[in-house]
Order: C-alpha cells, then structure tokens, then sequence
C-alpha cells in the first residue's frame, strides 16, 4: 500500500479530438498536483505531454490494431498491466469515460485488489448519448461494462441533471457531485468590425444538434445580413458532410464548415466570436460553455446541457430543444447591440472566475478519493 494518497486518471487517449475529456483530465491533475496529490495520467497512444510537477504521464501502445472489434475498445495490455500495478498498490483509481478497455482494466484491477475505483462517465449514461449503438451498448454493459465498475467506490458527475441520469439508469452506488473547473483568460479588448460571428465549437457529431442549428440558421439569415455562421470542429461520422448539404438544401450561404482549433487557434476563435451557441442533445458538463464565457462570449444553450445560470447570471440563453427555440434566441442574441451583448459576455466571465475554479474542483475530488480510501469523512459533494 502506498503511504501518501496517490490518483491514477485512466483514459482511452490524450488526442485533441477527445479534447473535452482529454482537458477536463489534463487540468484536473495539474490542479490535484499543485494541491500536493501524486498523479499519474495514463491512455493508450502517443501524447506531446512531458512529465511536469507531480504529473506523470505513461503511454502504452494500442494491441489487436488488425482486429477491428478491439481496435474501436482501444484494447493495450501494456495498459492493464500499468493499472493493475497501481490498483496493487493501493492507489485511487480514477477512470474516465466507458465503453472502452481501459474502464474494464480499472474495474478489474479494484476488484482484484480492493483498491479505491471513481467512475466519472462524462455524459456517457445520458439517454441521448445512450441512443448511439444502442444494442450493442446494451450488450456490452450486460456482458463486461457493468460487471467490470460495480464495485466502484463512487462515481463522478458534474451536475445535477447527470446525477439524475445515471440514477435513472440505475447506478445505485455513492455518487459525487462536483463541477468541473475552467481557465479564466487575460481579458481582451472588444473590437467591434463591420461582420458578426455566431460560432459553434466541439466534435462534429450528431448527438451536437447541429443539424437544428443549421436549420434555424436557413431561417434568419436574410434577416441578419451582416452575421456569419462558423462551425469548427473535428467531423465525426462523415456528419460535417450531411450538414453541408444539408445547407445547400435549405439555401443557407453564410456558414463556414472548419477542422478543429485547439491552443491559442481556439482562443482566437473565441475572441473573435460576437455569441456562442450550443444546440446539443446532450452535455455532462459541456466546456465550451465554460470556455465561451470565460473568454467574454455570451452563449445560446439548449436545456441538454446543464447550464440554467445562463438566464440567472444575464450572460445567454437556456432554451428548449427543437429549431423553433433555436429560432427565437438567435433572433433575440442577433437583434442587439454590440455593446449589449459586450456587456452579457463580461456577466459570464466574472461568474466564471468566481464560481469554477480548478483549485475548488481539485480540492474536492481529493476529499472524494480519501473517502474512498477510508482515510477521510464523507464530503459533502456525495450523495449516498
């Protein structure tokens, strides 16, 4: 057993495609290190990361690369191998995702080994999510996914509405309730310019609503001649092709069609965007909310991803699903004045800055994972 708490953060990739759990991951361990926690990130494939102050990072190479069913699971035995050693231990297994072997090397390794396991399925277990390859969903939970984490000492969601998911789906064991972080930016100047951008940021991918997005784009474009339509991200599915002609179909003009920006690309991205908007079937946490608002970006939202505070705080729009209401707050957000919506955009940055703080989240999943290991109180955030 190890003497001082230590985490392993489990994960299929460190790719800038995964990027919303590859950041949400990468983040949170520098912020568990800076609070003195040893942290060891480790994924299948090759990472640009280097090892930094009490983060360790350990790749493994993907095995069965010309099978095609263990190609899609990300299957390494360099990897189980790794987990096991740490499960053995006794360190705080921290596994992010589902539906691919690296949660059933942790789930079996802290079974093997009693050792501490937290599940954090980043929207995972969402019905809209759960439509995706449903039977074969269905099937692999039955067979290996359920088996492998009922033993999980506690499971991670960052809102309420994903712990409400994940009791209707049936997970019965303790759950933690903790939101996710977010860097706040140097503020940047408000250029006002002769053209206006709504942007749309993330995966290319149906479960986005992007379709909606692009219809409810075909109907007020006329009216608004001097907005343009961005869609940046890594396409998924061939979907970044449907929606082009899905455009065409419905003669809209204005909308570029990008790859994904990642870095100080994204950043500028942000600041050059006048609203931001969300059209998603479904979000556990959905960081680009979070970053939109950090960067001064004010952000039309559907109800599929957690974000009530957008009305509460004055910084966006949280609507119903469906093209109508995508209609209706496009209309309003590109009906108001630069300065006005400015002013929403630097509404959302404070309350970013006051309220999602990495040294917040850091310090209480720690509390979480000394819970787990019997060496903590229950905190708070856990819900029996």
């Amino acid at each position: 057993m190890t003497s001082r708490l230590a985490v392993g953060q489990i994960l299929a990739a460190l790719t800038p495609a995964a990027s919303g759990v590859t950041l949400a991951v990468t983040r949170l361990a520098d912020a568990q290190a800076a609070c003195g926690l040893d942290v060891a990130i480790l994924s299948v494939g090759e990472t640009e990361r280097a090892d930094r102050a009490g983060v360790r990072y350990e790749t493994f190479s993907q095995d069965f690369g010309d099978l095609p069913v263990l190609r899609r699971l990300s299957a390494s035995q360099g990897l189980a191998r790794a987990v096991d050693v740490l499960a053995r231990e006794g360190t705080v297994l921290h596994t992010h995702g589902l539906w691919l072997a690296c949660n059933l090397y942790a789930g079996w390794s802290a079974r093997r080994h009693r050792s501490p396991l937290v599940v954090s399925p980043h929207g995972m277990l969402a019905p809209a999510a759960l439509r995706f390859s449903s039977r074969k969903k269905q099937v692999f939970w039955a067979l290996a996914q359920g088996p492998a984490l009922s033993r999980a000492a506690c499971w991670h969601v960052t809102s309420t509405q994903e712990f409400e998911e994940l009791r209707d789906f049936g997970i019965a064991a303790p759950i933690a309730l903790v939101p996710l972080g977010i860097d706040v930016p140097p503020a940047a100047p408000y250029l006002a310019g002769p053209r206006r951008t709504l942007l749309s940021l993330g995966r290319v991918h149906p479960k986005k609503g992007l379709d909606r997005l692009v219809a409810a784009w075909a109907q007020v474009e006329d009216r608004h001649p001097d907005w343009d339509l961005r869609i940046t991200g890594p396409s998924e599915r061939g979907h970044a092709e449907e929606l082009r002609r899905q455009a065409q179909a419905l003669g809209a003009r204005r909308i570029a069609f990008e790859d994904g920006l990642y870095g100080a690309d994204k950043l500028a991205a942000y600041a050059a965007a006048d609203v931001f908007v969300l059209p998603s079937l479904n979000e556990n946490f959905g960081f680009v909310v979070a970053e939109a608002l950090a960067c001064g970006v004010p952000v039309v939202c559907t109800r599929g991803a957690p974000w009530p505070g957008l009305a509460e705080h004055g910084c966006g729009w949280w609507i119903d699903h469906g093209v109508a209401p995508l209609v209706a707050a496009l209309e309003d957000a590109m009906g108001m004045p630069p300065a006005a919506l400015a002013e929403m955009g630097a509404r959302g940055r404070r309350w970013m800055a006051a309220d999602f703080s990495w040294d917040r989240t850091a310090r209480d999943l720690i509390a979480v994972y000394r819970w787990c290991a019997g060496a903590g109180d229950r905190p708070a955030s856990v819900i029996l």
